[in-house]
């Protein structure tokens, strides 16, 4: 850096794992005035952004000379995270909270914070990557390198002034490397575990999440019903499945059967075989489109129903309610109400909207 020049200044958001400290760390080795923010958001019994986490940044932060802040953002992330997700699962839908606690709370509000310290930008430790359209120069928001951890599907409602805002320095690394190059810097976290769950279900049962947050709205017991609406079966409560599901049904059948859809009005679970659970599409609601706007007709896509689903071609019409026509070249899997799709073409992810029903 020039001598009597001002460094950069970038706010990263550590949550106490490997991956923000790695990244805190590589923010202040390309010489920028780095602040480590820890958002303590779901409670101590989480697994992730809860004071033990807060701990674990701070001295992260230590090692690297840097300042750190912990601002406490649990009620709010109560209201607009986690009584959202227990609704959803009540009304026979799954979502996917995590992909709200980005959108809002790391690249909105922190975003937000960060400007009023004086920061350019924030930076964090997600697998994905940031560059510029060689032809319209907007942002584009690309797939990781190591695909085994691309987390672009839960940052698909990023918007080209928080794009502008954010830089992802781990896009181009490796799990693997990451841990090393930590290791090699002696930070602390090096070698900690990362959990797979959603940070406020440590234990991975939503349905008990769901029982705590809302008790007085569980709907109670109700019926399973095949696809030609005969009873087979009673069930504990609605929140207790996903379309999709095998295990726990409780109905014995020759074959194996699967949740197929949720009836909240109804109070009914409805199963089928495997080859129920087919789709041709999905309707789409509230779709982001990452260039700034959609479309003027339909693209081809590569199409992600779930995190882990490897995508499926398919035609994306963008709809003047702001929605989107998802029509697939062949049958999609568990395709669930509440979920997201998310568009890619090749590694370029171009947006992504909430499934509001799949379509036969």
């Amino acid at each position: 850096m020039a001598a009597g020049r001002t460094p950069r200044r970038v706010v990263v958001a550590m949550s106490g794992g490997v991956d923000s400290s790695l990244a805190a760390a590589l923010v202040q080795a390309e010489g920028c005035e780095t602040i480590g923010i820890t958002l303590q958001l779901a409670g101590s019994a989480s697994r992730c952004c809860s004071l033990a986490d807060a701990d674990d940044a701070r001295r992260v932060a230590e090692k690297l000379g840097i300042r750190f802040y912990l601002t406490d953002y649990a009620e709010r992330f109560d209201r607009e995270v986690k009584q959202p997700f227990a609704e959803a699962y009540l009304a026979g839908r799954t979502p996917i909270p995590c992909v709200t606690c980005n959108s809002k709370f790391k690249f909105q509000y922190l975003l937000a914070r960060a400007r009023a310290l004086g920061a350019q930008e924030v930076a964090s430790g997600h697998y994905a990557r940031i560059d510029r359209d060689p032809e319209t120069k907007a942002r584009r928001l690309r797939r990781a390198a190591d695909l085994d951890k691309d987390q672009s599907y839960f940052l698909f409602e990023l918007r080209q002034e928080q794009l502008c805002g954010v830089r992802f320095p781990l896009g181009e690394l490796s799990k693997a490397e990451v841990r090393e190059q930590a290791r090699r810097l002696g930070l602390a976290t090096a070698d900690k575990p990362e959990s797979q769950e959603i940070c406020f279900i440590p234990d991975g049962d939503a349905a008990a999440a769901v029982e705590r947050l809302r008790p007085q709205a569980l709907p109670g017991a109700g019926e399973i019903v095949d696809a030609e609406g005969r009873v087979v079966g009673r069930h504990a409560g609605i929140h207790r499945f996903t379309v999709g599901q095998r295990r726990g049904l409780g109905v014995a059948a020759a074959e194996r059967l699967y949740v197929t859809g949720l009836d909240a009005a109804r109070n009914r679970v409805r199963i089928g075989p495997l080859a129920a659970l087919g789709a041709q599409g999905a309707r789409l609601e509230r779709v982001n489109w990452i260039a700034g706007s959609p479309p003027d007709g339909p693209v081809r896509a590569r199409v992600r129903v779930r995190h882990r689903h490897e995508g499926a071609e398919a035609w994306v019409t963008p709809q003047p309610d702001g929605g989107a026509l998802v029509r697939f070249d062949a049958l999609v899997v568990a395709v669930a109400p509440g979920q997201a799709a998310v568009f890619d073409a090749g590694d370029v992810v171009l947006g992504g909207g909430w499934i509001a029903e799949s379509l036969s």
